[in-house]
């Protein structure tokens, strides 16, 4: 658990420089890289907040995501565990942290290199799924890159900086706009032949009563 701060330290430009310049760039955007890949194994993941600047000095987002990362595992799904959370520029809103990475698989890549491994993992997903709602956890991310096979039949969540934290469990409306922004990452990623009945299937079966 971190301790409270009143002010988040500021890397040096020289500590930033020689992350950038060291670093494996894992994902980047227009505005530059975003996550990192250190040579010590962490992870640099890198916020540039589209939040107002008030909001984002009172609440900096790597703070955030490490916050939400904390209370992921307090209720017992596996994350990434951040280490330090610091300030990159703070005029910008721009901040960042550190964290050990979750050893796993992401089920994109199960989905389009192990097709038939992916359709077996259907109902263990559908279940996952179906925990996070029942524990008010909303994951707004939800889509295949973000959920990694960590051990089998076992999964973890990544990129969770977006997650809310309702009243257990998930009303039946929230779950419905949940499944509608998977269903908005698989038109992005135009996969057609996703077995979303079978989800569905197995998501029903994994609510019924025990």
């Amino acid at each position: 658990m971190f301790e409270k701060r009143d002010k988040m330290r500021i890397v040096t430009a020289n500590q930033l420089q020689d992350w950038l310049s060291r670093g494996e760039v894992l994902e980047k955007d227009a505005r530059g890289a975003k996550v990192l890949k250190l040579d010590d194994g962490d992870i640099l993941k890198i916020f540039r907040s589209r939040r107002h600047p008030l909001l984002v000095r009172l609440m900096p987002d790597a703070q955030r995501f490490a916050r939400c990362g904390e209370r992921l595992r307090e209720r017992g799904i596996n994350t990434p565990s951040v280490t330090d959370y610091f300030w990159i520029d703070r005029s910008a809103g721009v901040s960042g942290c550190l964290y050990s990475p979750l050893e796993g698989s992401a089920l994109d890549k199960i989905f389009f290199h192990e097709r038939r491994r992916f359709d077996e993992l259907l109902p263990q997903l559908a279940a996952y799924i179906f925990k996070l709602h029942q524990q008010g956890i909303y994951f707004r991310s939800l889509h295949l890159g973000n959920i990694l096979l960590v051990r089998e039949q076992c999964f973890g969540l990544i990129d969770f900086l977006d997650t809310r934290f309702k009243r257990p469990p998930l009303g039946a409306r929230l779950v419905q706009r949940n499944f509608h922004h998977l269903r908005n990452y698989l038109t992005r990623s135009k996969i057609s032949d996703f077995p979303w009945d079978e989800l569905m299937r197995h998501y029903t079966i994994a609510a019924q009563p025990s």
